[in-house]
C-alpha cells in the first residue's frame, strides 16, 4: 500500500473511527486539444500516476464531515442547507452533493478525508480529480447506479454552478474513463472516444510547473468562450445548421473573415486549427511518430500563445527552453493557461539531463525555482480494493 493511502486510511480511521471506501483519483495530461472541448471539439488527453486518494463512509448525522490532509482543514455541512464556502476545496463537495440531489439521488450523510500529490495551480486537473473520487465513492455507497459519463456531466456541471468556470467536459471525462498507456481521442460533442496507444517506453512525460499564476485564468476563460460564441453567432447567418466552432470549415472563416473583430478572427482560427491537429497527432500515435507527434505540440503551442493568447512570459519560457535540449520531442503550455505546467515528450536517456538544464535555465532567467515532475499514463478513478490495516510507523 503507498504512503498516501496509508496515510488517508489511517486519517479517516482516527477521524471518524469507521471503515473509509477509498479510491484513487488521478490528475491528467492533455497532449493536443486544448480550448477545444467546450466547443464541442476533440481532445486528446491521457490519466497520469499523480492522483488524490480520497476516503468516504456514510453516517447517520445527515451532515457532510469533511477533512483536507494537505490544507489541514476540517468542515460539517448541513445536507438540507448546502450553500457556498469560503474554502475553496469544499464547494466542490458541495456542489457535486447538489447535482446529485437536484437529480433526485437520495444522499444521506457522510464523512470524507482525501489527501493527494497533484500540485494545486498546475494544470493537472486537480479540480477534476476531487469531482470524480467523490462521485465514484458516492455511486458505491449510495447504489446510485450512475454511469462514469453520467458523473463526468455532474463534474463538469459543478464547475459550471458552484466554482463559477464554464469548462468544458475533458478533464472530467479522462478522469473517470483513463487507461494505462493509453490516450484518449474524445469527441466533446457525443462523448464518443477511442483508446490511442503511447505505446513508447522510452519517452517520459516530463511536466515543468512554471510556478506561477497571474490569476487570470477563470475570468480570460470565460472570455475566450464568449468570443468563440461570438464567432459562431456572425457564421450562422451563412449556415444555420452550425451549433459551435465544431461545424465551421476553414474556408467558411477565411471567406468571410472581413466580417469578424481580428481578436475574434484569431480565436476562432486557433480552434479550427487545434482541432485538426488532434486527428492529425492521432495519426502520428498510430504509427508510433514521435517526432511528427511532438512537432504538433509546438504547433499547438505557438496558437495557444500568439493567436488564443492564454499563454504567458513564463510558459513561452519554458518551451522555447526545452526545443533546444536534446532529446525532446515535444513541448507545449497545458491547461487553462496564465501559468502551471508545461508538457514535455523527453528521451528516457535525456531525462535527467533535462531536468537539470531546465530548472537552473529557468531560475537564471526568471529567479524562480520550477519544479520538474517524471510522470507516466495511468488509469482513471479507481476503487481500492484491498487496504492494509496496519498503522504507519513513525520515526
Amino acid at each position: 500500500m503507498s504512503d498516501l493511502i496509508r496515510t488517508v486510511y489511517n486519517e479517516f480511521k482516527d477521524r471518524f473511527n469507521e471503515e473509509p471506501l477509498l479510491v484513487e483519483s488521478p490528475g491528467r495530461v492533455n497532449f493536443i486539444g486544448d480550448h477545444t472541448d467546450y466547443n464541442d471539439g476533440f481532445v486528446l488527453p491521457a490519466s497520469i500516476q499523480k492522483k488524490i486518494v480520497m476516503g468516504v463512509s456514510q453516517n447517520s448525522l445527515n451532515k457532510i464531515r469533511a477533512f483536507s490532509i494537505d490544507m489541514n482543514e476540517f468542515v460539517i455541512l448541513e445536507i438540507q442547507n448546502l450553500i457556498k464556502n469560503e474554502k475553496h476545496w469544499v464547494n466542490y463537495i458541495k456542489g457535486v452533493t447538489c447535482e446529485l440531489i437536484d437529480k433526485g439521488k437520495e444522499i444521506n450523510g457522510f464523512d470524507l478525508v482525501f489527501s493527494g500529490d497533484l500540485p494545486i495551480g498546475a494544470g493537472m486537473s486537480s479540480s477534476a480529480a476531487l469531482e470524480g473520487a467523490l462521485l465514484v465513492l458516492l455511486n458505491r455507497i449510495f447504489d446510485l447506479n450512475l454511469t462514469r459519463k453520467q458523473m463526468a456531466k455532474i463534474g463538469q456541471l459543478t464547475e459550471h454552478k458552484h466554482v463559477g468556470v464554464n469548462c468544458g467536459i475533458m478533464d472530467q471525462f479522462v478522469n473517470l474513463h483513463g487507461m494505462k498507456n493509453k490516450a484518449i481521442k474524445l469527441d466533446c460533442r457525443s462523448l464518443d472516444f477511442e483508446m490511442v496507444p503511447f505505446n513508447s517506453e522510452d519517452i517520459k512525460i516530463v511536466l515543468c510547473n512554471s510556478k506561477v499564476s497571474h490569476n487570470l485564468a477563470s475570468s480570460e476563460y470565460n472570455t475566450r468562450r464568449n468570443q468563440c460564441e461570438e464567432g459562431v453567432r456572425i457564421l450562422k447567418k451563412y449556415d444555420p445548421k452550425i451549433m459551435n466552432l465544431r461545424d465551421v470549415s476553414q474556408e467558411l472563416l477565411e471567406k468571410n473573415s472581413n466580417e469578424f473583430d481580428e481578436v475574434v478572427y484569431r480565436r476562432c482560427k486557433f480552434v479550427l486549427e487545434e482541432n485538426k491537429r488532434v486527428h492529425t497527432a492521432c495519426s502520428h500515435l498510430e504509427e508510433d511518430n514521435f517526432e511528427a507527434f511532438g512537432a504538433c505540440m509546438f504547433e499547438s503551442h505557438k496558437g495557444l500563445s500568439k493567436d488564443y493568447e492564454v499563454s504567458c512570459y513564463e510558459l513561452d519560457l519554458l518551451v522555447d527552453l526545452a526545443r533546444n535540449k536534446k532529446g525532446v520531442y515535444g513541448s507545449r503550455m497545458m491547461g487553462g493557461g496564465f501559468g502551471g505546467c508545461t508538457i514535455n515528450l523527453v528521451h528516457k536517456d535525456y531525462v535527467e539531463k533535462f531536468k537539470q538544464d531546465i530548472q537552473k535555465d529557468y531560475t537564471l532567467k526568471t529567479g524562480i525555482d520550477t519544479e520538474v515532475y517524471v510522470t507516466q499514463i495511468h488509469s482513471g478513478t479507481k476503487i481500492i480494493h484491498k487496504v492494509e490495516t496496519e498503522k504507519t510507523q513513525v520515526g
